[in-house]
């Protein structure tokens, strides 16, 4: 029977994190408000942009500039999302083999859904749909976005994965009834993938192919 992975994208397939540090700390200054380091946004960023630029202002939604600064954010990034993101090694191998093996490849981020689109455009043609944070829709680890994907899909619940590098995306996998491959090479650590209860922890990208294979 067909099977599927959904992959998260920051983190697990790109690594995403100075550009949006660069977008972060363009925001900020542009309101004087403290620049953030990369550690910081390391620690910010799995929850969404609206969480990420909460956690990076003083005083969070509480600040009266926080709208402004957000949507800073959003003009920084969108002229910003490809300077120095790249696919992790490794990546764009494994897809192409899962996709020869037949297995139907989505991405579901909590990255807002134009950028998404754009990142999965740009570096993995491999991807049969992607889908990012969208207005009125719960973001992960709300089930709406796989449930879409599997939709398009046609997928069997029984034969799709969910890989992430976060307890965000083990949760997901969980809430949609997937199971879960967390990845160490990305945001979070290898004990929070544990406590959070992954079915399968990797160090390698092609392990995920032993996994969706066998």
């Amino acid at each position: 029977m067909e099977k599927s992975i959904i992959f998260d994208l920051d983190g697990t397939l790109l690594y995403t994190l100075e550009d949006l540090q660069t977008a972060v700390n363009r925001a900020l200054k542009a309101f004087n408000f403290k620049e953030r380091t990369l550690e910081e946004v390391r620690n910010f960023v799995g929850n969404g942009v609206i969480i990420l630029m909460e956690r990076a202002i003083p005083d969070g939604r509480n600040n009266p500039d926080f709208a402004d600064c957000l949507q800073a954010f959003y003009n920084n990034y969108s002229g910003n999302v490809n300077e120095k993101t790249r696919p992790y090694a490794g990546i764009p191998e494994m897809l192409n083999t899962l996709k020869s093996k037949g297995v139907r490849l989505a991405v579901n981020s909590n990255k807002y859904d134009a950028a998404v689109k754009d990142l999965c455009r740009i570096y993995f043609p491999q991807i049969e749909i992607a889908v990012g944070a969208r207005e009125g829709i719960d973001i992960k680890p709300a089930p709406y976005g796989v449930n879409d994907i599997l939709k398009y899909l046609k997928t069997d619940r029984s034969n799709a994965f969910f890989a992430g590098d976060s307890s965000v995306d083990i949760m997901t996998a969980k809430n949609s009834g997937l199971k879960s491959i967390g990845v160490t090479w990305g945001y979070r650590s290898k004990e929070s993938l544990i406590e959070a209860g992954a079915d399968y922890i990797i160090d390698k990208p092609e392990k995920i192919i032993e996994i969706v294979s066998g």
